[in-house]
């Protein structure tokens, strides 16, 4: 079975085919329509990028898809979870803030925000999955609530997953915090050999999971919530990641993704922008230069179809030398391997498709040549 995947690149020569044309071509083009009714609560799914991160997607390109919506006679409202890590958007407070900084005020993206799991993240709903990881998953009671939903990822790399989509759009961004611990834990920091005791690390956890003993700096796992705070707090940088268990772990990620959308079958649309694509996820407070150029747009009712079909349209470019990336920079070549080469990226997209996420093959269809 294959799926369909739209299509737009970047090209424009006249007003008609400017971005924001291109944006309500392609929710033409994938019929998004078919599956609102007037009166829906309509979930628009973004991540508004953490403060001091410019990456995420531009809101004038929301508006587009939220306009299209509110035409149909539904209410859309846009949203996005708390995080786990203590920055600017692990409460809703500075969640909005942050969010209405990065210019999604009502006046420029035409909707309300909605934190989806509530003030603290204590607002949740047990959906059942039955899966090899989970038998239930914790998610956002908002996302639940939603009579359907559209997800806007911006697609760049990831330090854990390879690559972030609407894959991990769906899973870390639609999980309440209780769901984004129980998905990092497996992959709580270690602490190398070499602490100097300098204490940065204990300081900088918000669950007071780290002790110093005579040896040095040392984990208390059972209070560990996997927020990677002490990562980068640690100025020697011998805290890090837990890279044996990184395929459990984008497994449960994936997982989380499809009971994201369990009770919205035939009432989700996925849209990938394959601009800015940076290696890193837009919760870091920062944004890197990009590793390829921008590509396009693409749109999809399948989400692993559509992070397959971004995956390949990445990796058919040449990478930028003056990048993060290190290697792989042929056409052709695996970019995300060549950024973060002890993930893979292709664990989330075959098992999206072995839990029925999803397919893998697709068909890319450009929307400029459909009349």
């Amino acid at each position: 079975m294959r799926s369909d995947v739209y299509f737009t690149d970047f090209r424009s020569r006249t007003n008609e085919e400017n971005k924001v044309n291109k944006v309500k071509k392609l929710f033409e083009a994938a019929k998004f329509d078919n599956f609102m009714e007037e009166d829906d609560l309509v979930a628009v799914k973004l991540h508004f990028g953490e403060e001091g991160n410019d990456s995420y997607i531009n809101p004038v390109l929301v508006r587009q898809i939220i306009d299209k919506i509110a035409s149909i006679g539904a209410k859309p409202f846009i949203t996005d979870t708390n995080t786990l890590y203590y920055g600017s958007r692990h409460n809703s407070p500075t969640h909005i803030k942050t969010a209405v900084l990065h210019g999604f005020d009502y006046a420029v993206s035409g909707a309300p925000i909605i934190i989806a799991d509530g003030l603290r993240g204590e607002n949740w709903k047990n959906v059942e999955i039955k899966q090899k990881h989970f038998e239930n998953v914790m998610i956002a009671g908002d996302i639940i609530s939603a009579d359907s939903m559209i997800v806007m990822s911006h697609f760049k790399g990831h330090e854990m997953t390879g690559f972030g989509g609407a894959i991990k759009n769906l899973a870390m961004g639609c999980a309440a915090i209780p769901g984004k611990i129980e998905q990092h834990a497996c992959v709580k920091p270690v602490i190398l050999e070499g602490c100097t005791s300098c204490g940065t690390c204990i300081e900088s956890c918000p669950e007071k999971a780290m002790q110093m003993t005579e040896n040095g700096a040392e984990m208390i796992y059972d209070r560990c919530i996997a927020c990677n705070n002490c990562i980068f707090s640690c100025s020697n940088s011998l805290i890090k990641l837990d890279w044996n268990n990184m395929n459990e772990f984008i497994e449960r990620m994936t997982e989380y993704a499809l009971g994201a959308v369990k009770n919205k079958q035939g009432k989700v649309g996925y849209i990938n922008f394959l601009m800015n694509i940076t290696p890193d996820c837009d919760c870091l407070p920062w944004s890197d230069s990009p590793i390829v150029p921008d590509i396009g747009i693409l749109v999809s009712d399948d989400p692993v179809a559509l992070d397959a079909a971004s995956y390949d349209l990445v990796n058919h470019q040449m990478g930028f030398k003056n990048s993060h990336l290190h290697q792989n920079y042929l056409e052709g070549e695996d970019k995300f391997k060549g950024i973060w080469d002890m993930v893979d990226g292709h664990v989330q997209l075959r098992y999206g498709r072995e839990i029925g996420l999803g397919n893998l093959k697709y068909d890319l269809i450009d929307v400029s040549q459909l009349k």
